[in-house]
């Protein structure tokens, strides 16, 4: 289910097949094995419009998760780039040979960063990861060498910098992979399924009423693929844009 999450198109096009066939089973097999007969229909359109407003009401608060995510992703990019800037700023405070080492590794920091966020092959993901994690661990030994060569509040200022760079990256990748839970997918599918096969059970027999029946799988389905494109940080079309990154790292290269 994961792999369909983190492509929005092939989750729509998979779903509006199995939704069709949801349709086709209530048609073909539950109109023969249980037909509806005419003084069932209010009861029957009870139960429809109550399976639909339930797919309509996880619907709606899927979206909301996703969106808030989404915000959340963009809100921690913002943070990290500001955490870098800072961090560069501080450099100042240090000795000048110590300075510009710091702020070399911070440039390229920046641009490793930079290039993860719009990075989406994995094997790319995994080497930019090793060389992040490499720099992550040189840029707290040249703190650590400002605290130990300046023991004061100076350096401790430079150290608690750093620590939030660090720290401002953690949390903008715990945000990548917070995603709507399984669960919540498989419910929605599950109700998607019998809302159609409901429909296709009690719809008449008419050819306008057959190309009616497919604007629901197509509703659903599309819904569901933006769902998962504004939850998938990786795949599909909307993605969290770095415009922080970007200024801060046009700023330190001037």
């Amino acid at each position: 289910m994961a792999a369909f999450v983190d492509h929005p198109a092939i989750l729509f096009v998979v779903l509006f097949a199995l939704l069709i066939v949801a349709v086709a089973f209530g048609v073909f097999v539950l109109r023969r094995v249980a037909p509806l007969r005419d003084d069932e229909r209010d009861d029957f359109n009870a139960v429809q419009g109550a399976t639909l407003t339930l797919l309509a009401l996880l619907i709606g608060f899927s979206i909301s998760m996703a969106v808030s995510r989404y915000d959340q992703r963009k809100t921690l990019e913002e943070a990290e780039a500001n955490a870098i800037g800072t961090e560069y700023a501080r450099a100042d405070l240090t000795e000048p040979h110590i300075r510009d080492s710091i702020r070399l590794a911070l440039v390229q920091y920046t641009r490793l960063r930079l290039t993860e966020f719009q990075t989406r092959n994995r094997d790319d993901r995994q080497r930019l990861d090793a060389e992040i994690s490499a720099l992550q661990s040189k840029l707290w030994e040249q703190a650590a060498q400002v605290a130990k060569t300046q023991p004061t509040p100076i350096g401790s200022l430079v150290v608690a910098g750093m620590n939030d760079v660090l720290n401002s990256q953690d949390y903008s990748e715990a945000a990548r992979i917070n995603h709507i839970p399984l669960g919540a997918w498989v419910l929605m599918i599950l109700i998607a399924f019998f809302g159609c096969a409901v429909q296709g059970y009690g719809a008449k027999g008419r050819r306008r009423t057959a190309l009616l029946m497919t604007i629901l799988p197509v509703t659903i389905s599309l819904s569901l693929a933006l769902i998962a494109d504004i939850d998938s940080p990786r795949g599909g079309i909307i993605h969290v844009q770095p415009q922080n990154l970007t200024r801060l790292l046009q700023s330190l290269e001037k």
